[in-house]
């Protein structure tokens, strides 16, 4: 039963996919949509309500996953989900450092995008394979006018995480140990380097060929879109006969896809913020084309995770009990991420621990986190102690690593387990933002590319 088919294919193709109610397809779309639209309404605010739906968001992923729920991307879901999101980026109100003329052509260029990859993919005729490409094709080009005009028309976002990426890039370049630098001008953080060294090594380009991280940034996210195309695509070749019936059938699903990541509400905010989930997406993106294609491989791209943001070794636990990876190429990923990150943490170990762990453990709470630890704090007046949301993060690490050793799911269902690891983890965090929820949702998309069962797996376990 392929994921993804769309309702435009031909009659005799149509009698060939067994594809799962619709409505479940329908009501997984309204959650997306509403999701989305509650994370582009979060920047920067709190409200007990954005808690609410990510909270109610995060126990319908709990219950898809535990009960085994077939859910796929149909094209009335799709034109929910894009026509929705057009509407939600104009009508939620959207934090940006535009200047006005930009705004309102990044927020046109959005609007037209998704609803134009819209029609596309919902247009019943006889283009084949054709008409869900340009789909693939339109958000592609939206996105990257996206890019450029926020680049152009923001050109210094007053954010720390762009100060800090640019300033260490230049730092890098002068060789420079960036854990050791402190910001000018920064609006936030001033001395300090938050994140795990391959973050600004893999963004450093984007600064020192065209002026901007947020190119390196651009870049990577349509990387990922592309390993999204090939792990859609790749179906064909599954162990169970059925596959995709035809090429317009995977075409459909990847553009579909393409389209749902690239043009989600918040995007413009995502971009213009510098927000580094994007490069963590492609990493994921291409451990999962990799790990159904040639297995060691795939440690490469799960190792410049784990070398890029701290809390991808949440993940590896659970990835070290699922077979198609198994333990030895777990343990290889961490080895590679650590040999990955010792210089810099040789050329300063008290400002490597202090940026990347002690910082981040004793940092204050934002108060626009739309999280229940910050709902507790906001609404109720309590500080949770550290050691609470610690329990929570290894309770559920532990229930969610038993299941997937129990069950060894399909290469799709994993995605899912990740991403409900991830929420978690943001619901109970001091500070988690549209960028980590976002991440979460985008691996759930990417997950539907994928026909679920077997034959998601590896040919080869560890």
């Amino acid at each position: 039963m392929p994921v993804g088919a769309p309702t435009s294919l031909s009659s005799s193709s149509s009698a060939c996919l067994r594809a799962p109610s619709s409505l479940m397809a329908v009501g997984f779309g309204v959650v997306w949509l509403v999701f989305f639209t509650a994370l582009q309404w979060s920047v920067v605010r709190y409200k007990v309500l954005i808690v609410a739906v990510l909270v109610v968001t995060a126990v319908a992923l709990a219950l898809w996953q535990w009960r085994g729920w077939r859910v796929q991307l149909t094209a009335p879901a799709v034109l929910l989900m894009l026509a929705g999101s057009a509407l939600a980026t104009l009508a939620v109100p959207l934090f940006s450092y535009l200047a006005p003329t930009g705004l309102a052509v990044a927020t046109t260029v959005l609007v037209a995008g998704a609803l134009l990859s819209a029609l596309l993919l919902t247009a019943r005729g006889r283009g084949g394979a054709s008409v869900p490409m340009a789909a693939g094709v339109t958000a592609v080009l939206a996105y990257v006018a996206c890019v450029t005009t926020a680049v152009i028309s923001s050109p210094r976002p007053r954010i720390d995480v762009w100060v800090t990426l640019q300033q260490a890039a230049d730092g890098m370049l002068r060789g420079e140990n960036f854990y050791a630098m402190t910001w000018v001008g920064s609006p936030g953080i001033k001395d300090a380097f938050t994140y795990l060294p391959w973050t600004e090594v893999l963004l450093a380009p984007g600064r020192w060929l065209f002026g901007d991280v947020r190119w390196a940034l651009g870049f990577w996210t349509l990387v990922g879109v592309a390993g999204v195309c090939l792990l859609a695509g790749s179906v064909d070749d599954d162990r169970e006969g059925g596959g995709w019936s035809d090429r317009g059938s995977w075409v459909w699903t990847a553009s579909a896809a393409t389209a749902l990541l690239l043009l989600a509400p918040g995007t413009l905010t995502q971009v213009d913020q510098a927000w580094t989930e994007p490069l963590l997406l492609a990493a994921v993106v291409w451990w999962a084309v990799l790990v159904r294609r040639s297995p060691w491989w795939a440690v490469v791209p799960l190792a410049l995770a784990c070398a890029s943001k701290q809390h991808f070794a949440l993940l590896l636990p659970i990835l070290l009990v699922w077979r198609p990876f198994g333990w030895r190429r777990t343990l290889a990923t961490g080895a590679l991420a650590g040999a990955l990150m010792a210089p810099w943490f040789l050329a300063s170990p008290r400002d490597f621990i202090h940026d990347t762990i002690t910082l981040l453990v004793s940092f204050h709470p934002i108060r626009f986190a739309n999280t229940v630890y910050l709902l507790a704090l906001n609404t109720f007046g309590v500080t949770l102690p550290f050691y609470v949301t610690g329990l929570v993060v290894a309770a559920a690490l532990g229930a969610i690593a038993w299941t997937v050793w129990r069950r060894q799911p399909s290469l799709a269902e994993t995605l899912r387990w990740l991403a409900l690891m991830l929420m978690v983890a943001n619901l109970v965090n001091k500070q988690a933002f549209y960028n980590q929820f976002w991440l979460v949702g985008a691996l759930v998309v990417v997950s539907l590319t994928m026909r679920p069962g077997a034959a998601d797996r590896p040919a080869s376990p560890a």
